[in-house]
């Protein structure tokens, strides 16, 4: 029996190995030290505290990735069904050697593309028929390296787990506030006190977790640039396809884009149904700029002898 392959032929990145668990240590330590203080502010409700807790990561971390991909509206198809696609993400595999992930098309006019799974046994690349009707065959397989190495670099789980610790922190607080002080207050004189710290406890939390995912976020996409440029030898062509679908965002409706931008952590480029300067500070992705730039100083080293 041949041995299960555990790397692939993307280039291995310490840079984005380092800052995924530095990143999962600190929003996993600020986490426990949230529970402790909810613990140690709401001491009757504190089995349920747990239970929910531990219920909610364990559910998240097993359903996430259909989670993700049922609300992209994420559909898988055959290799009848899309034989243009499954031959992209066939040639890309084989380029990288690795094992193929599902396959699935989401009925948008937002071109764009993402990849999903807690691993590669459970890996989803999708891409959106926008973004099919609009790329040439390089520019998709640029897209498709690009999702792929999310997938090899197993970033796409740690993203997943670390956004979704804010929802979490958001649902503690309310358990807390509406289940055990409801009750604490008629016998503790500190639950008035409690109850105004609670909220800014979690409003502290969610802030340093939204920016730590934020710094990851964007380190990851340059990173996944990278790697789908060296992997493919074409970095035009990427640079091509970001190009490309960047300028068309401005042409969808701004209904579509608000559909999409919930989930811009997980797109190949953000969604943005506003330009507000904030919005792009805030943004999950690095300016196109900086990604361009990345990508023509990969070419010029490349065309190098």
């Amino acid at each position: 029996m041949a041995a299960t392959r555990t790397r692939s032929r993307y280039v291995p990145d310490r840079g984005l190995t380092t800052r995924m668990v530095t990143t999962m240590f600190l929003i996993g330590l600020l986490y426990v030290v949230f529970v402790g203080v909810l613990l140690a502010l709401v001491r009757g409700a504190w089995p349920l505290i747990l239970l929910i807790a531990a219920g909610l990561f364990v559910a998240q971390f097993w359903f996430s990735d259909k989670i993700a991909a049922h609300g992209m509206g994420a559909r898988e198809v055959t290799p009848e069904q899309a034989p243009a696609l499954h031959g992209a993400v066939d040639r890309v595999c084989a380029l990288a050697d690795m094992p193929k992930p599902r396959v699935a098309l989401a009925e948008s006019d937002v071109p764009n593309a993402f990849a999903t799974g807690r691993g590669r046994r459970t890996a989803l690349v999708c891409v959106t028929t926008g973004l099919l009707r609009r790329l040439e065959p390089e520019e998709l397989e640029g897209v498709l390296a690009h999702e792929l190495s999310h997938i090899a670099h197993r970033d796409v789980a740690v993203m997943t787990i670390a956004s979704f610790l804010g929802v979490l922190a958001g649902l503690l607080t309310r358990i807390s506030l509406y289940g055990g002080l409801g009750r604490a207050g008629r016998n503790n004189g500190n639950a008035a006190l409690a109850m105004a710290l609670i909220p800014l406890v979690s409003a502290a939390v969610y802030v340093i977790g939204f920016l730590l995912t934020r710094l990851l976020s964007r380190y990851r996409e340059l990173a996944a640039d990278r790697a789908a440029a060296l992997l493919t030898g074409k970095p035009s062509a990427l640079a091509a396809a970001l190009t490309k679908v960047t300028g068309e965002m401005a042409r969808i409706p701004t209904r579509d884009l608000r559909r999409a931008e919930p989930y811009n952590a997980f797109w190949f480029a953000p969604a943005f149904s506003s330009r507000e300067s904030l919005a792009r500070l805030l943004a999950s992705h690095p300016p196109l700029e900086r990604r361009l730039e990345q990508l023509a100083r990969i070419s010029a080293g490349l065309s190098r002898p």
